[in-house]
């Protein structure tokens, strides 16, 4: 048996989750202690057997009155896509005008997201 801890990122509370788990290849989590509330437990598992994570970066703008939109992605993506999807967000480039919640990269790197668009751009000549 092998025991991990974490600290819960759900809520304010930050619980210090105690995971045991069984030795081997494939994760089998036998408990989960610590955790004040189911979703933390939830969040736990998916942590420690399919880890997500959502991004925040930015996209250079033609013709706008900022040159970078900020964008994100509109779902959480598997941790292992990150740099995939980081690859296609480097090399997108957008014309203003630009308003929030445009999607700018539809599914990148082949995720079950969109990035989108978190600030307005307008165009300027």
């Amino acid at each position: 048996m092998k025991k991990k801890n974490l600290v819960c990122i759900v809520c304010p509370n930050g619980c210090d989750a105690e995971v045991l788990m069984e030795d081997g290849s494939e994760i089998k989590i036998l408990s989960i202690d610590g955790c004040t509330c189911d979703k933390g437990k939830e969040w736990v598992e998916q942590e420690l057997t399919h880890p997500m994570r959502t991004i925040a970066s930015g996209i250079p703008v033609e013709q706008g009155d900022f040159k970078l939109v900020s964008v994100r992605t509109d779902a959480p993506i598997p941790l292992g896509k990150i740099f995939d999807v980081m690859t296609v967000i480097k090399r997108r480039r957008v014309k203003a005008p630009v308003n929030i919640g445009d999607i700018l990269v539809p599914n990148p790197a082949g995720t079950a997201c969109n990035i989108i668009a978190t600030r307005n751009v307008k165009f300027t000549e």
